[in-house]
């Protein structure tokens, strides 16, 4: 079944690792030229980090699926640790960029939509991957894809919105 049988991924995976790869050194590029201003705004440095780590976790996630032979369970658990791994460091980043006198809804839902929905469903698709039921790699497509996106949308706050 394609959802439980990564190398018919294969072709996403490499993709989705060139792009993360590409895209993880533009967001350094978009921190470099405004590092001065992202360090003025509080909670800004965090979410400067946040950015290259849903990257980076598309691109562990993907070079974990290209990696050969492993089996569905092996690699079911190697992705729930990443998405594991990368939620907490990201929901650590999130509550230490909170803004003082505490949580303000306006901030706190889209930051963390951005962190749910980027790690998430690596989460639900590596215990799906092990149980062998529930969606597979299709949760794991779903979070890619919602990584990106995140990444993207902060990448532009750092580089256009914090101009304005």
């Amino acid at each position: 079944m394609t959802a439980y049988n990564a190398p018919e991924w294969s072709d996403l995976f490499v993709a989705s690792a060139g792009a993360s790869a590409a895209l993880t050194g533009a967001v350094f590029v978009v921190v470099s030229i405004n590092i001065e201003r992202i360090l003025k705004f509080p909670g800004l440095p965090e979410r400067a980090l946040q950015t290259p780590l849903l990257l980076l976790s598309v691109l562990l996630v993907s070079i974990i699926g290209l990696i050969p032979g492993q089996g569905q369970v092996a690699l079911g658990a190697e992705l729930l640790v990443v998405g594991l791994a990368f939620a907490t460091a990201l929901q650590v980043l999130l509550k230490r960029g909170q803004p003082e006198g505490g949580e303000r809804l306006s901030w706190y839902i889209p930051h963390q939509a951005v962190v749910l929905t980027g790690t998430l469903p690596l989460v639900i698709g590596g215990a799906s991957l092990m149980a062998d039921a529930g969606g597979g790699l299709y949760w794991i497509a779903a979070g890619i894809i919602f990584a990106i996106t995140g990444a993207v949308a902060n990448a532009w706050v750092l580089l256009v919105e914090i101009l304005r």
